[in-house]
């Protein structure tokens, strides 16, 4: 069996499917603020897929940081990686700034979050270390995992009984080969919306000995009182041992960073190969990272606003029986059975005749039988927007109970 010939048995009936998701968004260009309603095709939807928890993807003043930066320093500057001719003062500042507002010794700025959590734990481990993760980890988790020459052992989603089992595993290995263990969690875990039970899990400090990394990309400015993330939400942050956060979702940017003690925040800027060998983060992203970061510390009401349009889209979508799972958190998980082609029926029923977009997510990463629609809201949307969002959810809903999508009849396009 040749690469295309296994390319085409892998995609199976998806790729069947395919030819619904093709397509491209547009974005009005506005003085103002964009909003989550946007053009697709000629027609415009109402989008819950967007990375921009807080709405400062089209902020006036972050637009203006963005304009202003490309215009004094260009896309290019700085040219060169972090440790030759890649660092600023910017750069610096921006790594103190968010090392303060996660209640950290330090921070280091990372180019992208997938490669960089991926170089994480890449260079915190060696061969005589062990890997305690998380089943529902993020491909970037699973993917750094991989890379780890040494032992690495899962534990059920969320179950510290099991979390136990396997820290009793790696503690009897760690013990003759001198290594250490590595814990990964994520603070809030995009798919389910789940918090991790960070403080249960700090808690097994008292009996083994191990390191707690956490990925907390859909905490950072979504959780605690002043969004600085699930630890502050959780109120365990002594234990949190590295702390990942991402510009790519509240801070509707591009990078991430790392933040711990400065003992492994400076062993990481001289050990992660996915920022030693990368050019380094240009200026207008930096700067326009620094305002971002100042909105979200100094403008509370943008994070009031992103719950108020969660909780009233979860209790909605509750009170007319649809089951949302163990959320949490503002990601909004919503559950409902039936085959792949009735998934793909469903949000193209969706998107086409109702104007409404999110995303769909099937097995692999959800058992067979189950169809999650993925729900992201925002400080954008409105509450007219969840009005319209449960109703059409809801007769979608009834048409999949009756079998409408199963007989595959032809959705008017």
């Amino acid at each position: 069996m040749d690469i295309f010939e296994k390319i085409a048995k892998n995609m199976g009936p998806l790729g069947q499917h395919q030819k619904w998701s093709h397509g491209y968004f547009s974005f009005p260009k506005l003085e103002g603020e964009i909003g989550p309603h946007m053009n697709f095709r000629g027609k415009e939807h109402l989008v819950w897929s967007l990375n921009n928890y807080l709405g400062l993807a089209n902020h006036p003043e972050v637009r203006a940081a963005d304009a202003q930066a490309a215009l004094d320093y260009g896309m290019a500057y700085p040219m060169g990686a972090r440790m030759m001719s890649g660092n600023s003062n910017h750069h610096e500042a921006l790594e103190q700034s968010l090392a303060e507002f996660t209640g950290f010794e330090d921070a280091f700025l990372l180019n992208y979050g997938y490669q960089g959590i991926l170089s994480a734990i890449d260079a915190l481990v060696d061969r005589n270390d062990v890997i305690v993760y998380d089943a529902e980890s993020h491909a970037c988790i699973i993917d750094g995992v991989r890379l780890h020459m040494g032992k690495r052992f899962v534990y059920q989603h969320n179950d510290m009984e099991s979390l136990q089992k396997q820290l009793e595993r790696a503690t009897k290995l760690t013990e003759l080969s001198g290594g250490g263990i590595l814990v990964i969690t994520e603070g809030v875990f995009g798919m389910s919306g789940a918090q991790g039970k960070l403080k249960e899990i700090i808690d097994f400090k008292e009996n083994f000995k191990f390191r707690l990394l956490i990925d907390d990309a859909h905490g950072f400015g979504t959780m605690g009182e002043t969004g600085s993330g699930t630890h502050e939400q959780q109120n365990c942050g002594e234990g949190v041992d590295i702390y990942f956060g991402t510009f790519a979702k509240s801070m509707a940017g591009i990078g991430a960073f790392i933040a711990s003690t400065e003992e492994i925040t400076n062993y990481l800027r001289y050990n992660m190969r996915s920022q030693t060998f990368a050019k380094s983060l240009p200026m207008p992203m930096v700067l326009g990272l620094k305002k971002r970061l100042e909105l979200l510390r100094t403008k509370p009401e943008l994070k009031a606003k992103l719950w108020e349009i969660a909780t009233a889209l979860q209790t909605g979508l509750k009170d007319k029986g649809f089951n949302i799972g163990t959320t949490n958190s503002v990601v909004t998980p919503v559950f409902l059975k039936g085959e792949l082609s009735e998934a793909t029926a469903i949000t193209m029923d969706l998107r086409e005749n109702y104007g409404i977009f999110c995303s769909i997510v099937i097995y692999p990463v959800i058992p067979k039988g189950l169809i999650m629609l993925r729900l992201i809201p925002t400080a954008m949307h409105t509450l007219e927007d969840v009005q319209k969002t449960v109703a059409a959810f809801s007769e979608v809903r009834d048409k999949l109970e009756k079998g409408y999508y199963k007989e595959k009849k032809e959705v008017n396009l």
